[in-house]
């Protein structure tokens, strides 16, 4: 039987707004924008999968507290030029800024989702969001997307000065929203980012995704292959 919760928190990037096909034509845009196949000698595919290695890679570094948020913005498209020999700095800025001008234009959702925000809006349950995410880039995502009228409270890492998976952005999020850690769901697709943040702030949480990887340590409270099956858990 679904548990009754005060409050409903969600992850937006991977989890509601599908990131990677965002992303995706985000930098085809750019690809074709700034001529990028020429200067590169590459196909898009080959373009694609390089971004994706080094944005992983920086983001990760950014996470960490390794790296601050302007570096991860422009290097992550400097050392994907690098990687085909183009050491011209003013693109790789230009790359950075007008990556951050489209993204939150592009508006795909990942299947069920305005279904399952308007069952629980009717539902009279409260929504939230806690995002690692830019504070303007995820209030533009929503609004190009149709779906910040779902959510009461959009807490970001730049707004609570720290990141998912530290417990004390979930504890701000609580203190903000007026919420208990035993009457909240936190609902993402990151693991060890989302699912661990939670659970370590008392949190339940639900971990979108097919199955919890073998040999994981993080125990989910709950696992849903995708957010058509959220109805029956909430």
């Amino acid at each position: 039987m679904a548990k009754q919760y005060d409050h409903i928190f969600f992850d937006l990037d991977h989890t509601l707004w599908d990131f990677e096909k965002n992303s995706e034509a985000t930098l085809r845009d750019l690809y074709d924008e700034l001529d990028l196949g020429t200067k590169a000698g590459a196909a898009f595919e080959h373009f694609h999968k390089t971004y994706h290695h080094y944005n992983d890679m920086y983001w990760d570094r950014f996470r960490k507290g390794h790296i601050k948020r302007e570096e991860l913005r422009w290097k992550r498209m400097w050392r994907t030029l690098v990687e085909y020999r183009i050491t011209d700095e003013p693109l790789a800025m230009t790359m950075s800024e007008r990556y951050l001008d489209i993204l939150p234009t592009k508006t795909h959702l990942f299947p069920h989702c305005v279904d399952l925000l308007e069952y629980l809006r009717d539902k009279g349950s409260p929504m939230h969001l806690i995002t690692n995410g830019f504070e303007l880039t995820q209030h533009q995502k929503l609004k190009n997307s149709g779906i910040a009228g779902f959510f009461k409270e959009v807490i970001t890492s730049e707004q609570a000065g720290i990141m998912k998976p530290h417990k004390e952005i979930f504890d701000y999020a609580m203190r903000v929203t007026g919420s208990s850690a035993n009457r909240s769901v936190m609902i993402g697709d990151a693991l060890e980012v989302d699912i661990l943040g939670a659970l370590e702030a008392g949190m339940d949480a639900i971990y979108v995704h097919a199955e919890v990887p073998a040999g994981s340590t993080v125990k989910p409270t709950h696992v849903a292959p995708h957010l058509g099956v959220l109805k029956e858990l909430l």
